[in-house]
């Protein structure tokens, strides 16, 4: 018992105080994440649209994010972090209690496209913070625990929202909105004086190489074919938010707390395991194999919901999610982190968040799409071969990227040294 606990005191140790301070704030937030969750059920249980019309909305919502993750790059790189995230979670929050009332086809289009594209605003000015508020050397730790928080909540919203669906899907709404609204007013008054940390090439020679601070993410040939990778890699993972909670009402006809049951496992197991395994393996592993490795598991997730049908496979599956997310998307992020600079941070993480926005746009159309013309079946077979195909791809991308670091680093320490 005491070599646990000095493994997670040893996990959590040395991360500054605005990076815990930061998860606070990401944990109030996604404690209230229930609108998302639910939105599939409640488009076609309550307002009575078709699996393809609510595959259209969900789209919208994508398409929304992606804009919002673009926007918010740019404006992060114009404005700072600060300003861009306390209005993201303020105004974000305040258009939950509008899409409450919305009720035609167009509106409810139109209505989730607008609010995505605030909340989204918000990924990469955060991801951007993290790396400004974090020590050098725990740039990916301190990842996690922004994870960790939004998981840990992630784990609260939804088992939340399935008692409050039982009761009325509007207090999923109302709900969220405040929860947005309490994090921005938190983050305000704690970080309003706050200065991150000013990333000079003295400070960042671990972290990235030195041509990657003055390039565009969107001239990064191989960072392009990474973010590509990324969104396949999201495409698989975001039927967590489209499709499986259809699966779970329409095949195995369960109710909405035990669907929100499901889904919260996904983010207690994140937030149980995700901070020792990035401690044990961060600087053990290679990161292509931990995220080749990941992605495997995420499509062998899917693919066992088809081996047998019983409510025990539905909770291995989400354990085998779970595990898949804990091992490609921190060192995804970390990735991204090494191969921009000071001057660039904001547009590549906008870059990388567009890529998990792109596939919030193809996810929920596509899986839809394919479940209502062939059914549910051959969704997770199709899931699980794209699987492999992505894990190759993205072992080859990261390897690279990887070599080329370390060479470029090797050659600025031998300048160094002339």
């Amino acid at each position: 018992m005491k070599k646990i606990l000095l493994l997670y005191r040893n996990a959590f140790g040395g991360l500054s105080h605005p990076a815990w301070m930061m998860s606070v704030v990401m944990l109030i937030n996604r404690s209230g994440a229930m609108v998302t969750p639910f939105l599939s059920v409640y488009l076609t249980e309550v307002l009575g649209y078709t699996l393809n019309e609510t595959g259209i909305i969900l789209s919208t919502y994508g398409l929304g994010s992606v804009c919002g993750s673009f926007l918010g790059g740019w404006l992060t790189d114009k404005v700072g972090h600060f300003k861009v995230q306390f209005l993201s979670l303020t105004i974000g929050g305040s258009l939950y209690f509008v899409l409450l009332t919305l009720r035609s086809f167009e509106a409810l289009a139109a209505g989730v496209f607008i609010l995505s594209l605030v909340n989204d605003t918000l990924r990469p000015a955060n991801s951007s913070s993290i790396a400004s508020y974090a020590r050098p050397e725990n740039v990916t730790r301190a990842f996690s625990l922004n994870r960790m928080a939004i998981n840990l909540g992630f784990s609260i919203g939804p088992a939340l929202g399935g008692l409050l669906a039982a009761v009325s899907y509007q207090w999923l709404f109302i709900a969220d909105g405040t929860t947005c609204i309490m994090a921005g007013l938190f983050f305000f008054f704690y970080f309003r004086n706050k200065q991150g940390r000013q990333l000079h090439t003295s400070t960042t020679a671990s972290l990235s190489a030195p041509p990657a601070k003055e390039r565009s993410p969107y001239r990064d040939k191989y960072f392009i074919l990474f973010a590509i990778l990324c969104c396949c890699f999201a495409m698989m993972f975001f039927q967590l938010l489209s499709t499986l909670p259809l699966y779970y009402r329409q095949v195995y006809t369960l109710p909405e707390s035990s669907i929100g049951g499901l889904l919260a496992l996904n983010g207690f197991v994140v937030f149980l395991l995700e901070m020792i395994v990035v401690y044990l393996l961060g600087e053990r592993a290679r990161k292509a194999l931990l995220i080749m490795g990941g992605t495997l598991v995420l499509g062998l997730s899917f693919v066992l919901l088809n081996l047998t049908q019983h409510l025990n496979i539905l909770y291995m599956a989400m354990l085998l999610l779970s595990i898949a997310e804990i091992l490609a998307m921190p060192f995804m992020a970390t990735i991204t982190v090494e191969r921009s600079g000071p001057a660039n941070r904001g547009a590549y993480m906008g870059l990388y968040t567009i890529s998990y926005a792109g596939a919030h746009v193809i996810a929920p159309y596509m899986g839809t799409t394919i479940a209502a013309t062939y059914g549910f079946g051959t969704l997770w077979w199709c899931t699980g071969a794209l699987s492999v195909v992505t894990a190759a791809g993205l072992y080859f991308v990261v390897q690279h990227m990887e070599r080329e670091r370390e060479s470029k680093k090797a050659l600025a320490v031998a300048e160094a040294r002339a």
